[in-house]
């Protein structure tokens, strides 16, 4: 065995085997991880995991000789022999595709020995199969993670998973009510070490110890599966996901059929992730990456017409910033990272890592603030934020660390304050709706919901037609003057004639972060990949040479290069993202591979094409072949093709748009709540917004809810999710509130919009 890592290394040393981003697909578990990829480096001791295979048998360069792990797995499998013989021939032909290579040898093993292994017992080590079955067919994609399987070990006291998530969502609902009434701080404080303490027994039992991958077992199990997530017997989830890979590697999980378990390959194949060895962290890829680039130069220069300026804090909050805004930070303490020691020194004063920025920027604020002359005060920063969630993380949804811009500003009048707020929520509204083709619904938050130091939040709401769950967009908050008597940013009063008196400013804070791209590929992915809007499209056009067989002349192939790149450079020139894709792969491996990555437009462009002057569009939202197919003439190529890129954003934002508002019910009394809200819809109430009747409304609907949520799911009750501020959705407002027994007897003046929500 020791010999065949040095064999590998040897090989790799002399360029035999070039280190580029073979990533063989893996084999599906049919044990007990109900039928989902594992996450790279977790190996299962019944599974034929070929990527394992490769990375120790091909790859060891970077590892130490193989330990007794290796040797066992490569023992039971019997596969010493064969990974010698590939490693060997491999080196000897070098191959032009050695991904090509590699999977036409190790195919008869993931189709044949691989199943065997993986049924067989453990005492008995299966033998390669002597069948050989097809070689796996490209494009390569990354295979997606594994969901992490339901625990089912007890927690410290007993309770299953799903009864200690209830429960801590139960107790940070209390610890927020707390806060918001104005508790006795002893009574705060023993209500957060109880949250601790919840969070702590569920991470203990060790349901987020699966490495976080995608949304198969976090909201998918808990919040998505009010229809069709992650909680549906195990018998139909075997046979969704035992169905062959659709061709270039596609997804073989549906859509319909299995959200988190798509959202879970639709973000590994479309490379937007890869896993990180870090629980509830994500790399963010090139091409993921590039979408939050995309979003961040609208928005940056649509705050920068405003008069905001970017600047950047250092991530570390200190002990007596910390202390100062114990009240406002307590509401992050079980999610607060601390730095405690250096190398092997312990520090004298632990730091926080930043959860959010007001600790930090607000102190300096103080000390620039002297005269209403030095006001406004509109700062915004780039960065990431941690918050050490030991709930399941999803990919874009809930991770650890999370990239976002906070915008803190500060000025002298309210009515100015105020004012920003709402230009500020309406350019989130801009990001969904313009960018993302997303509708969403601006409105403010009831008292139940608002952030912790604001006097209010506002907020965009966006839907989920897949799991019937609304999602938060971004926020706008005004805190008025909460924040500015904390850290005495304060300023002499110009009214005042005997200038002594002093001034508080009036603040807000607004944010939106990466939750935009898992938003949208929910929104709009299908069973194909991604379904990319042209606005934040990486490529919006990718040209693809066609028609060209092996009979083909090179006088032929030279015309089709030389249109191909043509079309490229005017395309280009037109300020159109254009990707030429002229590798040497078939047209059919290209189609497959750009619409998982869901570039919007395809140009096909053939000799035939080119004699009469035309090419051919196909447009990545139409599913129907013959109906996404679009024909251009060549002398209006830019202006055809940004037509076709005009009306696909419009057609997706259309069809979110009609989705969402087929979701979205008025609703007048208690007795259509529950049944319209267990149909995957958003509901329009009469609602007087005390936070103890919110409690009631929740606790009602989700007792029943009770008969209706898939069976292992987290029985969840409708939320406020805001008040919408647009007229057309407050037609014929009911004064009394919805709910039954609501204890305040206030009138109701506008309806409320509530749902299941992330």
């Amino acid at each position: 065995r020791w010999a065949l890592a040095c064999t590998a290394r040897s090989a790799l040393t002399r360029g035999a085997l070039p280190l580029g981003s073979w990533d063989l697909p893996r084999r599906q578990s049919s044990g007990s991880s109900k039928g989902r990829p594992e996450p790279r480096g977790s190996r299962a001791s019944d599974d034929m995991d070929l990527s394992h295979l490769v990375s120790i048998g091909l790859f060891p360069a970077t590892r130490a000789p193989l330990n007794s792990a290796d040797q066992e797995y490569f023992q039971k499998h019997a596969l010493e022999k064969v990974l010698a013989d590939i490693v060997a021939e491999l080196a000897k032909s070098k191959p032009a595709d050695p991904y090509k290579f590699i999977m036409d040898k190790i195919a008869p093993m993931s189709k044949g020995a691989a199943v065997a292994a993986a049924s067989a017992p453990a005492a008995k080590p299966a033998a390669p199969a002597a069948k050989p079955a097809a070689p796996a067919a490209a494009p390569k994609a990354a295979a997606a993670p594994k969901a992490a399987a339901a625990a089912t070990t007890a927690a410290p006291n007993g309770e299953g998973a799903a009864e200690l998530e209830a429960k801590v969502t139960e107790q940070g609902d209390k610890v927020r009510s707390l806060k918001a009434a104005k508790a006795a701080k002893e009574e705060i404080d023993a209500a957060v070490a109880t949250l601790k303490q919840l969070k702590a027994d569920l991470e203990a039992q060790g349901k987020t110890e699966k490495g976080g991958g995608a949304a198969g077992a976090s909201e998918g199990k808990k919040e998505k599966s009010g229809g069709g997530g992650g909680g549906k017997p195990a018998k139909k989830e075997e046979t969704a996901l035992a169905k062959n890979p659709a061709k270039g590697g596609g997804l073989d999980i549906k859509k319909a059929e299995d959200v988190p378990g798509w959202y879970e390959q639709v973000i590994m194949k479309a490379e937007l992730i890869e896993q990180y060895p870090v629980k509830g962290c994500f790399i963010l890829r090139p091409w993921s990456y590039r979408i939050w680039e995309l979003i961040q130069g609208w928005f940056d220069k649509e705050i920068k017409s405003m008069g905001v300026e970017n600047c950047y804090f250092p991530m570390f909050i200190p002990k007596c910033y910390m202390d100062k805004e114990s009240d406002h930070l307590s509401d992050f303490a079980p999610e607060l990272a601390m730095v405690t020691k250096f190398g092997d020194t312990e520090l004298e004063e632990p730091v926080a890592i930043r959860p959010t920025s007001e600790t930090a920027m607000y102190a300096a604020y103080s000390n620039w603030v002297q005269s209403h002359r030095d006001l406004p005060i509109k700062l915004n920063q780039w960065c990431s934020v941690v918050r050490w969630e030991v709930k399941q993380t999803t990919p874009f949804l809930r991770t650890r660390e999370f990239l976002w811009q906070e915008g803190h500003t500060a000025f002298a009048d309210k009515p100015s304050a105020e004012n920003e707020v709402l230009e500020i929520l309406e350019l989130y509204a801009g990001v969904y709706e313009k960018l993302l083709a997303i509708p969403v619904v601006r409105g403010t938050k009831t008292k139940a919901e608002t952030f912790p130091g604001a006097d209010y939040t506002t907020t965009v709401e966006a839907y989920i037609p897949a799991t019937g769950r609304a999602i938060q967009g971004a926020t706008s908050h005004h805190l008025g003057q909460n924040f500015s008597k904390m850290f005495e940013i304060s300023f002499q009063d110009p009214n005042d004639p005997s200038g002594k008196k002093r001034e508080f400013a009036q603040q807000n804070s607004w944010g939106i972060t990466q939750r935009t791209i898992g938003v949208m590929t929910m929104v709009h992915g299908d069973d194909k990949g991604l379904v990319l809007p042209p606005a934040i499209a990486c490529f919006q056009v990718v040209v693809v040479p066609v028609g060209l067989s092996a009979k083909a002349t090179q006088e032929e192939k030279e015309k089709v290069r030389t249109t191909c790149m043509s079309y490229y450079m005017k395309l280009s020139s037109a300020g159109i993202r254009t990707k030429l894709d002229d590798k040497d792969q078939s047209p059919g491996w290209k189609f497959n591979y750009w619409e998982m990555k869901g570039i919007p437009l395809r140009i096909e462009l053939g000799p035939k094409d080119i004699d009469k002057g035309e090419f051919v569009m196909a447009k990545r939202n139409v599913l129907d072949k013959d109906l996404g197919k679009v024909v251009g003439k060549d002398a209006t190529l830019a202006q055809d093709v940004q037509r076709v890129l005009d009306d696909i954003q419009k057609e997706m934002y259309d069809g979110a748009l009609a989705t969402r508002d087929a979701n979205l019910a008025s609703v007048d009394t208690w007795k259509d709540f529950s049944p319209n809200l267990n149909q995957g819809k958003m509901l329009l109430v009469p609602f007087c917004g005390m936070k103890d009747c919110e409690e009631m409304i929740k606790d009602k609907s989700k007792e029943e809810a009770a008969d209706v949520e898939v069976a292992g799911g987290l029985k969840m009750g409708a939320k406020s999710l805001c008040v919408p501020h647009e007229d057309k959705f407050n037609v014929n407002c009911p004064a009394k509130c919805i709910n039954p027994d609501c204890p305040n007897g206030k009138k109701v003046e506008r309806r409320t919009l509530f749902g299941r929500s992330y």
